[in-house]
């Protein structure tokens, strides 16, 4: 118990100094995890406690992700959505998967490796957009499509892992009939929802907090996956009302996420085998990946490379949602792949997002000096 109560005052901590600096916290919760665990000082502990937090953060991190997404901003622009998307899937992670592969990853690992790489920190993105007042750019309103984009792909990709050895028919039919099952309650129940949110007292956090672990456990009886069911809970709510549903779990979802990153930190074992040379060069090809993507999508959708540059400097961060792959999926050498990778995107991208004006003003600056010094002189 006293390991778990330094962690959270290392946290609160991390989390002054993160804000101070406009930076993100979450590369920050993971360092102190490692230092303070196993690979590190051996003075915290992974225990039940801490993994019951830190299932709690994951749960709750799922259930916003569900609420969050808003599908009339793809039902508005399908083109573009679908443009910068699926250029998103081809090149991050299709460079991911290839390079971890060609590195000695088994096949399993690889596709982690590629979703990680693909899979942008929308928390990371979206609170930069705002500190560094670029939500009303035209760039942000394409990288806003493409996280949303990225959120859905997510929901296949962790169906697609959950399949393991179950009957494939069986195994969506309970999904199907679980999503029907939530969209009618939420449909038909709409006003009494609305009711509960809309009282004073301690009622809606409980039911928020009851809502999100009782779909859990149930998900967890009828063996359809826990992760795919919370995220289906969070987009049937978001059709009552998404903002009192967030604000009420606005705080689970931010301790207990706090807790699961630092304890992800924790269990991080350095001698698991993993390839340092390996990781530095996954983490470099992450960070190129993004830039190849963003200037891509910049070109067919804006017209302008620049504006490639701009996308590419708010979405290399990666985050919460990488974690929660390697976490439920990732042997220990992925785990400490994922961690090194989120951990220096997520420093990369806080200063590329918060410098960005600042590069593109530089390149403009350039080409200007470089056509003026190749202008022909005027005649005589």
């Amino acid at each position: 118990m006293e390991g778990f109560i330094i962690a959270l005052f290392v946290c609160l901590v991390l989390a002054l100094i993160s804000k101070y600096l406009s930076i993100p916290a979450i590369p920050f919760y993971i360092l102190a995890g490692v230092v303070l665990g196993k690979a590190g000082l051996g003075i915290v502990q992974s225990n039940e406690i801490s993994h019951f937090f830190s299932e709690m953060g994951l749960l709750f991190l799922l259930f916003f992700m569900g609420l969050e997404l808003k599908m009339e901003r793809i039902v508005a622009n399908p083109s573009k959505v679908l443009t910068a998307g699926f250029i998103g899937i081809i090149v991050d992670m299709g460079i991911g998967f290839t390079a971890a592969y060609l590195l000695g990853f088994t096949l399993m690992e690889a596709f982690i490796v590629g979703a990680a790489f693909y899979i942008t920190s929308t928390a990371i993105v979206i609170t930069s957009l705002i500190e560094n007042r670029k939500l009303m750019s035209k760039e942000a309103e394409t990288i806003i499509w493409v996280v949303i984009f990225e959120d859905i792909v997510l929901i296949g990709i962790l169906a697609l892992l959950s399949i393991s050895d179950q009957n494939l028919l069986v195994f969506f039919a309970k999904i199907g009939l679980a999503l029907s099952l939530m969209y009618l309650i939420s449909f038909y129940g709409k006003e009494f929802l609305v009711s509960i949110l809309d009282r004073d007292d301690e009622i809606p956090i409980l039911f928020t907090f009851a809502a999100v672990l009782t779909t859990a456990s149930l998900a967890l009886f009828f063996g359809i996956p826990a992760t795919l069911m919370v995220i289906a809970l969070g987009a049937a709510l978001a059709t009552t009302d998404p903002d009192a549903f967030e604000q009420h779990a606005r705080p689970f979802k931010d301790v207990f996420l706090v807790i699961f990153f630092v304890f992800f930190g924790v269990t991080i074992d350095l001698s698991a085998g993993a390839d340092w040379v390996i990781i530095a060069v996954i983490c470099v090809l992450a960070i190129i990946s993004k830039l190849i993507s963003g200037i891509l999508m910049g070109i067919m959708i804006h017209d302008s490379a620049l504006s490639g540059l701009e996308i590419w400097a708010n979405m290399i961060c990666r985050g919460e949602f990488s974690i929660a792959l390697a976490v439920l999926y990732g042997s220990p050498v992925i785990a400490t792949t994922v961690a090194a990778l989120v951990i220096v995107t997520s420093i990369f991208g806080s200063f590329t997002a918060k410098y960005s004006t600042w590069m593109r003003r530089g390149i403009v600056s350039h080409r200007r000096r470089k056509a003026l010094m190749h202008r022909p002189h005027a005649g005589r």
